[in-house]
């Protein structure tokens, strides 16, 4: 985590090897940046020209504009003047409101979750959690919450409402780019098992149905990390 938002960067700052065809349509560029955005290869406040963009997949502008009329839409991208379309990020105190939010709706997804899920979620689980032991200990972040989320996912979707389920990956997607930083930064800190003690107790909680023990666990990292954020908010006011 970081301060208020992540450093601006312009697109053309942004090293890739991706290119997409011509002829594809707006969602396949629309999949570009939106995968650009959660992977952390544009980051919070990055300008999105249009033409540059529509330089960098080797498509008109057309699809360009309507994909980032999307984005925007979908709340990862907003609009600032003289500068157009950004990244959208959030200030401290708004993400210490989605994860109040988070925290909220998890914790009721899990309790539900563990209540009803079969044993192939229970072996989708154990298998995303052994793949997120192994992108942690190779230090690959991204692919490590991927993972993460693939665990969480399967719990939450076994809670049978995808109602629930749709506005928690909703708030996923508004604090990933923060969940990346906070992630490398955990990463580095060869002591702190917060990256992966608390599925270890979710997976634990549901293989015995106990619904109480899951949303404890669910509710517990969630104030873990919304502590951290206060903590930097109150860095941030001090300094």
């Amino acid at each position: 985590m970081h301060a208020s938002a992540i450093g601006a960067t312009n697109l053309g700052s942004v090293a890739t090897s991706r290119r997409i065809e011509p002829t594809l349509l707006t969602d396949q560029v629309y999949d570009f940046l939106h995968d650009g955005i959660l992977n952390g290869e544009f980051a919070a406040g990055a300008r999105l020209r249009i033409r540059d963009v529509a330089a960098e997949v080797g498509t008109s502008v057309m699809p360009v504009r309507e994909a980032i009329r999307r984005l925007e839409e979908a709340g990862l991208v907003e609009r600032e003047p003289h500068k157009g379309a950004v990244v959208r990020g959030l200030s401290l105190e708004e993400l210490i409101h989605v994860y109040e939010t988070r925290r909220v709706l998890e914790v009721a997804a899990a309790r539900a979750g563990a209540e009803r899920i079969d044993a192939a979620g229970l072996a989708t689980m154990r298998a995303e959690y052994e793949r997120m032991l192994v992108s942690l200990r190779e230090r690959r972040v991204v692919e490590s919450l991927d993972h993460d989320e693939a665990v969480l996912e399967t719990l939450y979707v076994a809670s049978g409402n995808p109602v629930l389920v749709q506005l928690i990956r909703n708030l996923w997607r508004q604090c990933r780019p923060y969940k990346i930083v906070g992630a490398q930064g955990t990463v580095e800190t060869a002591a702190d098992d917060s990256l992966w003690l608390y599925q270890e107790r979710l997976i634990a909680a549901a293989e015995s149905q106990d619904a109480e023990a899951a949303a404890t666990a669910s509710d517990e990292s969630l104030r873990d990390a919304t502590g951290r954020i206060e903590a930097l908010l109150a860095a941030q006011r001090s300094g």
